[in-house]
């Protein structure tokens, strides 16, 4: 049986980072519902909030989301109006993505988001502290062979 405990669930680290995951985001549903967005269309326009314009491979590179992901969140907020997007003119190849005056101003309104979000999160300032390092210090340490 000795064999077998490394196939027990308490003894994987991908189960918690997995569930505390969906919970998290659990908790934005609602919130982000009042804003007509899901979390992916969410992270997506945050780093739009960020960025003036950016390609579809480096936003999806940002976030950690393929092609395959990205281009239906994309489609979705474009058709939203929440997002514009076009061909680079130095390359066609590339598609850049900025957000619309309507995903500009979307902005304002989900500017609580995070405060009520960390209501619903009961993790002391420190830990969710250490936490985050240790979330980006494992992502950092992830082979990149996707």
């Amino acid at each position: 049986m000795e064999n077998y405990d490394a196939l027990k669930l308490e003894n994987q680290l991908c189960f918690p980072l997995y569930a505390a995951s969906r919970e998290v985001i659990k908790r934005y549903a609602p919130f982000l519902g009042e804003l007509d967005l899901t979390y992916t269309q969410y992270i997506v326009m945050m780093v739009l909030w960020q960025e003036k314009e950016i390609s579809v491979k480096e936003l999806g590179g940002r976030l950690f989301l393929d092609s395959g992901t990205l281009t239906p969140v994309l489609k979705s907020l474009d058709e939203k109006g929440f997002v514009s997007r076009r061909r680079s003119a130095e390359d066609e190849r590339v598609v850049l993505v900025a957000a619309t005056k309507a995903g500009a101003e979307l902005r304002e309104r989900a500017a609580s988001v995070p405060g009520r979000v960390s209501g619903c999160v009961r993790l002391e300032p420190r830990d969710a502290a250490k936490l985050y390092e240790l979330l980006y210090k494992l992502l950092g340490a992830m082979d990149d062979g996707r």
